[in-house]
């Protein structure tokens, strides 16, 4: 059967403000908000429930987002200048955001997680001439490298002596901004470490908002939703799929701080969050502390669990009848997803099996796929039409095709279209390497297409060749572990067995969970090889794991909760060399 849209008329209500609210294409960012003030304004926009609780509705955002941008363009902030906004997420990051925007500059998010050091020199390159940022940093941030001459720093918190809190900022008079464009640009994201030439994906509004609605298509959003902004904002993942798709339909977004899971469970519940968007790790841990509850229960109760398990998935997945949520309610609830309508997974590979197991409890769980260079999201699975294997159909806005396939249908995948970049700020070398004078970037990710749907192998720069020749990829590897209970992390990679032949072997470096440590304090790398052992049996003989490193320490992550490979390998190089 040919695959259809299943929301076609995503933004056909567009049609009602095109010449009067916006002229272009799309509206931009400000104009995005401006439409949803105007269907949505007396609906909660912006709520956080710690360290106090906070609730603002449209109306409410907006009349902030115009008194900061008025004071901004009063004290000489003029279109094109960038302004930073680093911290951790709340209502105030995302008004700070909009208020820069409306003020015609562009927001260069910064990871807060960033030493003073590093976080400056990323100022200094993206060219950033103020700054909105926490109480605890504001003090030091600009004077640690002198690289770095700010105009003036703001908090986005109220506890702070020495400057000013971003509520309290006002300006007599009304100053107008110069106009901006769909083609502006209007955030700048930095992709990599702070060594080397730093890259900054410029996204313009028409990036963003298309992006934006072009993703409803394949998903349809409501007002009435309630999104949850746990994962950092600076991130495109959270920026896009959680911030701007809750503005861009009238719908509510809960802030949460701190990733640590009780409160994050606490948050999901009080908020009665809808659409809970999160990254492989969350998903994984939150599934595997469950599923190792119900196995506790003894081996008949998980037997008949995942029996009626299997039983709900068919009915859901054959014949679209939904009773998981009715059987297996009490389960959620421990979760806190009573309430959640549509789980999204994002920000890296997430194993059909777990992809599968929330489908069975009864949530609408779904994987998409994308990169900060556009916007990010290309691929989205749609609730009605899911494939637990593949990262999701492409969204109207983008062409894909697969460059030198192998004799599997695994190559190179490129994507065109409105999500995708202008280009590296400040870096037309870096751009030329990524982005044809035609419009198609190259991903760097391996995989193949099928009836529009995407499945990834892995990253091409990851890539371990063996001896015999076959090319395998960690991720593929490393998605056999996300359930297993006792692995809180791990990094598979290469290590020479032949130099000559440039040859490698595969090295898993794996860091225990904490209760794995306590229950095996006196054979603790028997039993990690154990269960090395047991997923080598599911794996073709060429990806067979042949070393084994048990860390001590936990492996450096991203924000996003990904491993830093790099740093990793670097860490363990004596480790993964010797005999």
């Amino acid at each position: 059967m040919a695959f259809s849209y299943p929301n076609p008329d995503a933004y056909k209500f567009l049609d009602d403000f095109r010449g009067k609210d916006f002229c272009g294409t799309w509206p931009t960012v400000v104009e995005m908000f401006e439409i949803s003030c105007k269907r949505f304004g007396s609906r909660p926009c912006f709520k956080a429930f710690h360290p106090k609780e906070l609730s603002l509705t449209y109306n409410e955002v907006r009349e902030y987002v115009l008194q900061i941008s008025n004071y901004l363009l009063a004290t000489g902030v003029k279109k094109g200048d960038k302004i930073a906004v680093s911290g951790k997420n709340s209502p105030e990051w995302a008004v700070a955001y909009l208020a820069i925007l409306y003020a015609g500059a562009t927001v260069v998010p910064l990871d807060i997680t960033y030493n003073d050091n590093d976080m400056e020199t990323l100022m200094a390159f993206g060219d950033v001439s103020r700054i909105f940022i926490d109480a605890d940093r504001i003090e030091n941030i600009g004077t640690k490298t002198g690289k770095v001459s700010l105009v003036e720093k703001y908090c986005l918190e109220e506890n702070s002596k020495s400057y000013p809190y971003l509520f309290n900022l006002k300006a007599e008079g009304t100053y107008k901004p110069e106009a901006t464009s769909e083609d502006d640009v209007a955030a700048i994201l930095f992709t990599s470490g702070t060594t080397g030439v730093p890259k900054g994906v410029q996204l313009t509004h028409k990036n963003l908002v298309s992006d934006c609605y072009e993703a409803q298509v394949l998903m349809k959003l409501y007002p009435e939703d309630v999104f949850y902004a746990i994962l950092p904002l600076h991130h495109a993942y959270t920026m896009l799929a959680v911030f701007f798709e809750t503005i861009s339909c009238g719908a509510s977004c809960v802030f949460g701080k701190r990733l640590i899971v009780p409160q994050v469970l606490k948050e999901l519940k009080l908020g009665k969050v809808t659409m809970f968007l999160a990254v492989p790790l969350l998903f994984n841990k939150l599934l595997s502390a469950l599923m190792n509850g119900v196995r506790k229960k003894g081996i008949i109760v998980y037997g008949l669990i995942r029996g009626m398990m299997g039983v709900s998935g068919f009915l859901k997945k054959a014949f679209h009848i939904k009773v998981g949520k009715k059987w297996f309610g009490f389960l959620l609830r421990q979760l806190s997803l009573e309430n959640a309508r549509i789980c999204i997974c994002g920000g890296g590979p997430l194993p059909p099996s777990t992809f599968k197991m929330f489908n069975e409890l009864g949530i609408d769980f779904v994987q998409g796929y994308g990169l900060t260079e556009t916007s990010p999201i290309t691929h989205l699975n749609p609730v009605e039409a899911y494939n637990e294997a593949s990262v999701g159909h492409f969204i109207p806005a983008v062409e894909v095709k697969i460059v030198n396939p192998d004799e599997d249908g695994n190559g190179l995948i490129y994507v065109k279209g409105s999500v995708v970049m202008k280009g590296y700020y400040k870096n037309e070398e870096a751009t030329r390497e990524v982005l044809s004078e035609d419009g198609w970037l190259n991903t760097g990710d391996v995989g193949y297409e099928k009836d529009g749907y995407l499945f990834l192998t892995g990253r091409s720069k990851n890539v371990i060749v063996t001896e015999g020749g076959k090319n395998v990829f960690p991720e593929e590897i490393e998605d056999h572990f996300q359930l297993h209970y006792d692995v809180d992390q791990i990094c598979v990679c290469g290590y020479i067995i032949n130099a000559k032949e440039k040859s490698e072997g595969i090295a898993a470096i794996i860091y225990p969970s904490a209760d794995c440590v306590k229950s095996h304090e006196n054979d603790l790398e028997d039993h990690i090889n154990s269960i090395v052992t047991t997923v080598n049996k599911e794996l073709q003989s060429y990806k067979k794991i042949t070393k084994v490193i048990v860390s001590k320490e936990p492996l450096a992550m991203t924000s996003t909760k990904k491993v830093k490979r790099f740093e990793v390998e670097k860490l363990f190089k004596k480790e993964l060399n010797k005999d």
